[in-house]
C-alpha cells in the first residue's frame, strides 16, 4: 500500500471528530459525509443505505476481479504476476577490471557431491599466484565480425596452479547477485579443456538444493566437444511431451546403461530421452537432470579454443514460459545484434543495442517452464552465476578411463577410474596449460 500523502491531511477539530464517531457504520465516514444531528430521521437512513450500496457494488466488482485471476487447477498464481514482458534492460556489464566486483571468491574444498582434486583459494592468494588476473591483448581476426584485428580488449583469466600434494589450486567465483530470470551471455575467447579437466559456468542456490534449481550454462567434460544445457530440479519437472520439435535445433542427451531393476546388471540396450529435470528421476542417472544438446561439433573444449572461441546464451524467461540456450563460434560470426549488444553495452542505455533473441535464429535447447507445461517456474528462482574449474572428481574422474583410454594405461590406480585421474593430474601434464578461462566479458540482462 503506498503511503499517506500527508500534504492533504488538515488537523481535525474536536466537532470533527464527534461526528466521525456519529456517522456511519464503525465510525468510518469521512467528516463531510456525517450526519447533522438536526438532520431529519429520515435522511440518515438514506444517505447510509446509498453508502452501503456503493460500497457493496465495489465488493463485488473486486471478487470478480479475483475469481478472473483463478487459474483452472484452482491457484492465485495470475494475482499481482508481474509482466516482465517488455526490452531487456542491462543489468551487469562484466567486462576488464570491472568483472571481479560482481563476484566473491570461494576459499576451501570443493563440495562432496562433485569431490574434484582441487582446493580453491581466496581472492588475495589466487592475485598473489597470478590465477586471476586482466591482460589487454589484441583480438584475433576472425574471433568476432565487427572489430578489426588492430584493436585491443581486456581479457579476464581464470587459472590453476599445481601443488606439491597433488591437488591443484583453483578458483571458483561466485555471483553476489540473485536472479528469478534474465538473459545471460558469456563472450569465451577459450575455455579449459583436456583430460580431467572439469569446467563450469552455471546458475545455481547452493544452500537450496534442488528445490530452486541449477541450469549448466557452460560445462566442459576431459575432452567433450558438443555444448549442452542441463537443468536439475526437484521433483515434477518434465520436458516429456511440453516442447514442440520446431521450437529448437538441437536434441535431448540419452541416459542407458541404468542398472536392471531386479537383477542389477547394466542395461546398454535401451536408451531412454534425458527430458526429466528430476535428479532422481527413473530411467535416469542420479543427478542427471533434463539435457539438451547441440547439433553442431565443435561447440565445447579444444575445437572451441581452436575456432576463437564462441559466445553463449541463455535466456530465462518465466513470462514467456522457457529457458532456451544460443551458441555461436567466433569463426562462423556471431549475430550482427548479439555482437552489437556486447560491444555497446558500457555505452550507456541510450547509445548501447538492445539485445533480441528473435534476430539470433532459432536456439539449439528449449525446455518449457510455467503454465501448462510440465514443469512449474518455481523449480528454478533465486539463483546466482559461478565460474569454477575443477579437475577429476564425481564426473571426469570417474569417465577417466572410458574418456581418456591413452593416459588410462599410464595411470591406473587398483583400477579406479578417480584415483587413476587423480594421479595423471598430479603429474601436472603439459596438457593442463590449456586448462583456463579466458573472458572477453560476461553480459547480463533482464526484461523490463
Amino acid at each position: 500500500m503506498p503511503p499517506l500523502e500527508t500534504s492533504n491531511l488538515l488537523p481535525v477539530s474536536k466537532e470533527q471528530s464527534a461526528n466521525e464517531r456519529d456517522g456511519g457504520a464503525f465510525g468510518i465516514l469521512p467528516s463531510h459525509l456525517s450526519f447533522d444531528k438536526e438532520e431529519s430521521s429520515t435522511s440518515k437512513p438514506t444517505r447510509l443505505c446509498i453508502l452501503l450500496g456503493v460500497g457493496f457494488l465495489a465488493l463485488c466488482a473486486g471478487v470478480a476481479v479475483l475469481i478472473a485471476s483463478i487459474e483452472s487447477d484452482g491457484s492465485l498464481s495470475n494475482v499481482f504476476k508481474p509482466n516482465h514482458t517488455g526490452p531487456y534492460r542491462l543489468l551487469e556489464c562484466q567486462e576488464g577490471e570491472d568483472f571481479f566486483r560482481y563476484y566473491d571468491f570461494f576459499d576451501g574444498a570443493d563440495s562432496e557431491g562433485s569431490a574434484g582434486y582441487n582446493s580453491y583459494v581466496s581472492k588475495d592468494r589466487a592475485l598473489e599466484l597470478g590465477l586471476a588476473n586482466v591482460t589487454r591483448e589484441k583480438i584475433v581476426q576472425g574471433t568476432n565480425t565487427t572489430t578489426s584485428s588492430e584493436e585491443a580488449a581486456d581479457f579476464i583469466y581464470l587459472k590453476s596452479e599445481a601443488t606439491k600434494e597433488g591437488p591443484r589450486e583453483s578458483l571458483r567465483l561466485e555471483g553476489n547477485r540473485r536472479y528469478n530470470r534474465g538473459l545471460f551471455i558469456v563472450d569465451l575467447a577459450h575455455m579449459p579443456a583436456g583430460c580431467g579437466v572439469w569446467p563450469a559456468f552455471w546458475l545455481t542456490d547452493e544452500a537450496n538444493w534442488p528445490n530452486n534449481g541449477e541450469v549448466d550454462i557452460v560445462e566442459g567434460v576431459n575432452y567433450q566437444s558438443v555444448v549442452k544445457t542441463a537443468l536439475h530440479t526437484s521433483e515434477s519437472c518434465s520436458m516429456y511431451a511440453h516442447v514442440p520439435r520446431n521450437n529448437w535445433t538441437g536434441k535431448w542427451d540419452n541416459a542407458t546403461g541404468i542398472p536392471d531393476s531386479f537383477t542389477g546388471d547394466l542395461n546398454f540396450n535401451n536408451k531412454v530421452e534425458a527430458d526429466n529435470c528430476w535428479v532422481m528421476a527413473p530411467h535416469q542417472w542420479a543427478n542427471q537432470g533434463c539435457v539438451a544438446i547441440s547439433t553442431e561439433n565443435g561447440t565445447l573444449g579444444v575445437p572451441l579454443n581452436k575456432k576463437g572461441g564462441g559466445v553463449f546464451i541463455l535466456e530465462w524467461d518465466p513470462a514467456a514460459g522457457y529457458i532456451r540456450s544460443w551458441v555461436f563460434t567466433a569463426n562462423k560470426g556471431i549475430p550482427l545484434n548479439l555482437e552489437r549488444s556486447m560491444r555497446t553495452a558500457k555505452n550507456g542505455r541510450n547509445v548501447a543495442v538492445t539485445p533480441d533473441p528473435t534476430q539470433w535464429g532459432l536456439p539449439y535447447a528449449h525446455f518449457a517452464i510455467g503454465e501448462k507445461s510440465g514443469c512449474s517456474a518455481d523449480h528454478f528462482k533465486n539463483m546466482r552465476l559461478i565460474f569454477n574449474l575443477a579437475f577429476c572428481g564425481t564426473v571426469a574422474g570417474n569417465r577417466f578411463f572410458k574418456d581418456c583410454p591413452l593416459h588410462a594405461k599410464r595411470f591406473n590406480a587398483s583400477d579406479d577410474p578417480v584415483k587413476s585421474c587423480n594421479q595423471w593430474i598430479a603429474s601436472n601434464p603439459a596438457e593442463i596449460d590449456e586448462a583456463y578461462w579466458k573472458i572477453r566479458g560476461v553480459y547480463v540482462y533482464e526484461r523490463e
